[in-house]
């Protein structure tokens, strides 16, 4: 292997881009040489950007040998049985989130890439921004005190035309409003509360033609005791309002929100309570979009992983925490009941659940 690692993105849709020029902000350390999608005006265009050979068939990117690194980009359906054929080829997995849309699978692709030895990234990169690193560091210094109520609230916009392109919103490839816009700000939650034992859930199509719903909320319990609610949406017309998570302790009240949680929206803790002063400070400027700016963080960790052979920040079993909390909340839409996580476990852990 070369001093850069060598990477090729599978994908080439709305969050390609942002791959590409993470690597490309990465140059002493990396290098994208390929990208691949089966629509082919959309490989030419972001190789020709990023100074990548574009392909239509992700298999000749598998079987380069110049190819060290994955980043996969693909419809959620696909992630699992992409991500383990990587790993047959030897090639380390960054794959977006979620990893997959069933616990099988998820467990599938983690176990494929260890026993290849390669490297396995799950796209979480809201845990990198600075302020939610902030709020992570409070509350494992105690400065909250126990933990009571966190809440996760996305509040955002899509317009039909989002889900007539053939995937999104369908069971098979992406879900809805919970599975792909708010597992962000679930897995934030659940990273800052600490494991969720049960979930009560509603979901319902109201503004959509789709499969899956557009709105969904839920009631979670921690195992800690405390209490959670999940609020999530793509009916909040005509644009993004907000994407946000809340923690409420003993001594403290705190929420984090912006476009991407880059934003203090408050901070108000016992003796830190002058910070209420100074929440902006240059780390907390809105981003463009709802993708935040910490995907390069995301590959330069993977990067750093690779090299000294240890996990990512995201590994792939952090990975599966949030998507184990919406496949509970889907279970709770389904019986009407509430669903605690053990329950939705599979029987027994099949690692060839993804067939090939």
């Amino acid at each position: 292997m070369t001093s850069s690692i060598r990477f090729a993105i599978i994908g080439c849709g709305r969050i390609a881009p942002r791959h590409a020029q993470s690597l490309r902000d990465l140059r002493d350390q990396a290098e994208l040489v390929a990208v691949a999608d089966i629509v082919e005006s959309r490989a030419v265009h972001l190789a020709k950007d990023f100074g990548a050979e574009p392909t239509t068939d992700y298999r000749r990117v598998l079987e380069r040998k110049d190819v060290d690194a994955v980043c996969i980009c693909t419809p959620s359906g696909l992630h699992a049985r992409m991500g383990i054929e990587a790993a047959h080829h030897g090639k380390h997995v960054i794959v977006e989130k979620p990893m997959a849309l069933s616990l099988s699978d998820a467990d599938a692709l983690t176990d494929a890439c260890r026993r290849a030895g390669v490297t396995l990234t799950v796209v979480l990169q809201n845990r990198y921004n600075p302020p939610m690193q902030d709020l992570k560091r409070l509350v494992e210094s105690g400065r909250l005190g126990r933990l009571l109520l966190g809440n996760a609230t996305v509040r955002w916009y899509r317009p039909q035309s989002y889900y007539d392109d053939g995937w999104h919103g369908t069971r098979a490839m992406d879900g809805g409003a919970l599975m792909n816009q708010s597992i962000h700000h679930i897995d934030a939650l659940q990273w800052i509360m600490g494991d969720v034992q049960s979930v009560f859930a509603y979901g319902a199509t109201l503004a959509h033609r789709m499969e899956c719903e557009d709105v969904g909320v839920a009631t979670l319990r921690f195992t800690s005791g405390a209490l959670g609610v999940v609020e999530g949406s793509t009916i909040t017309w005509p644009e993004n309002l907000e994407g946000s998570i809340a923690v409420f302790g003993e001594r403290g009240s705190v929420k984090v929100g912006g476009t991407a949680l880059n934003r203090k929206v408050f901070w108000k803790v016992d003796g830190m309570l002058e910070q209420e002063r100074h929440l902006l400070s240059a780390d907390e400027v809105d981003p463009p979009s709802v993708y935040g700016t910490s995907h390069r963080a995301v590959l330069a960790d993977t990067i750093a992983a690779i090299r000294e052979g240890r996990l990512p920040q995201t590994h792939g079993l952090e990975g599966r925490r949030s998507l184990a909390i919406v496949l509970a909340m889907y279970e709770s839409m389904a019986r009407g009941t509430e669903i605690s996580l053990a329950e939705i476990e599979p029987a027994a852990r099949q690692p060839t659940a993804v067939a090939l």
